[in-house]
């Protein structure tokens, strides 16, 4: 098997993208006086639920505090249940653990592993409380049947869109909504890590309709602390009272200030993603024994990722191995949250979810970012194609 040419550098999975505006925006918040609790916190949260389309922004320190403070505003407390799908990362459920409740899991769709909605009404008990769609890869959850399902039952709805700022999904009479605009939930969670749609280095938001979470999600990433508002108070400036126990979940300044350059970007950046995604789609097609998973119908992807699905578990470990000798950053997503030892051997939870495991066993992410060139993207087809032919 070919090593990796050291004069190729790497391709990493994903990285962000950093351009000139972007650093001279953080450079100018450096330069003034305030780096936390000034101004461009509010911009970047009013930036955020202008283009989602949503009344209330609130920002956090990352998209983990962002589904803790959800989940506190919602009033979940030990006892209460929340259903999931396995395929996420741990954050998503690890946010339901802090609030002492219990995390249920869901099984998946075929092909991309969205929540199913059947899957999701076969859970659902007394104490159940709230339902948490993932949106994967980019890609939106059916949010209308899944809606219907919990209005049904009075449950919550919290939608974890950390890969999907950007994304839109079109109702069953052909409207469309931003994911974000909260039609179909309680709050949208959206993620600011360097690999998702934009960048903050870390950095999280919720998006509301309601403004008394609204009230509570401010109240809650500042510990617990309420301020009057000085025009209509008779306290002295000074004044605050802490209400509850609270967290200091603050974004800084300096990460507002690029969230705001970035967010310029985003239609680009999607763009960008989806012409390289369609340019896989094109170039792996007729490869024997893989699958590019591809969106369903009913929405417009942010694509976040590349996912494709091999014959099995062996095969796609060996072409993870083989893509890393040859400088290739691929990965897996996600591990089945309650496979993790502490799911599994500590809170001993259970689910079986066959869709779940056929699609944990043969997955593989393949590089996919703005900045990714076309060279490097046939470097990638090229390597996976030596490496089928190899493996036939």
């Amino acid at each position: 098997m070919p090593k990796n040419n050291m004069a190729s550098p790497p391709i990493p999975y994903s990285r962000q993208f950093i351009d000139d505006e972007d650093i001279a925006a953080v450079t100018q918040v450096l330069k003034s006086d305030l780096l936390t609790q000034g101004p461009l916190v509010g911009q970047f949260e009013e930036t955020v639920a202008r283009y989602c389309g949503s009344q209330y922004a609130v920002s956090f320190s990352n998209g983990t505090t962002a589904l803790h403070a959800a989940c506190l505003a919602l009033g979940l407390k030990e006892g209460d249940q929340g259903i999931a799908p396995p395929i996420t990362f741990a954050a998503t459920t690890n946010s339901l653990l802090y609030v002492k409740a219990t995390p249920v899991f869901a099984d998946v769709t075929q092909g991309l592993p969205l929540l199913n909605p059947q899957e999701f009404r076969k859970q659902i008990n007394s104490k159940t409380k709230v339902v948490m769609p993932v949106h994967f890869a980019g890609s939106v959850c059916d949010m209308e049947t899944i809606y219907e399902i919990a209005q049904k039952h009075s449950l919550g709805i919290i939608e974890d869109a950390c890969h999907a700022l950007g994304a839109t999904y079109t109702d069953k009479s052909g409207k469309q909504h931003k994911v974000g605009n909260c039609a179909f939930g309680d709050m949208t969670i959206f993620s600011f890590h360097p690999v998702k749609s934009i960048a903050t280095g870390e950095g999280g938001m919720v998006t509301t309709n309601s403004k008394s979470l609204y009230n509570h999600l401010v109240i809650l990433r500042q510990h617990g602390v309420w301020k009057p508002d000085p025009a209509t108070s008779s306290h002295p400036g000074w004044y605050y009272e802490m209400r509850e126990l609270g967290y200091n979940y603050r974004l800084t300044e300096f990460q507002a200030a690029l969230g705001i350059s970035q967010m310029q970007k985003l239609d680009f950046f999607i763009k960008e993603r989806k012409t390289k995604f369609l340019a896989y789609q094109e170039q792996l097609k007729g490869i024997k024994g893989i699958e590019l998973l591809t969106p369903p119908s009913y929405c417009d992807s942010a694509f976040h990722l590349a996912v494709i699905h091999l014959e099995s578990s062996i095969k796609r470990n060996g072409l993870y191995q083989f893509l890393k000798e040859n400088g290739i950053g691929s990965q897996v997503h996600y591990i089945p949250v309650y496979d993790h030892p502490y799911y599994r051997d500590t809170l001993k939870i259970k689910a079986e979810c066959p869709q779940t495991k056929r699609y944990f066993e043969a997955c593989l992410s393949l590089p996919l970012y703005p900045g990714l060139s076309s060279n490097n993207l046939n470097r990638v087809v090229d390597t996976v194609k030596k490496w089928s032919q190899a493996n036939a």
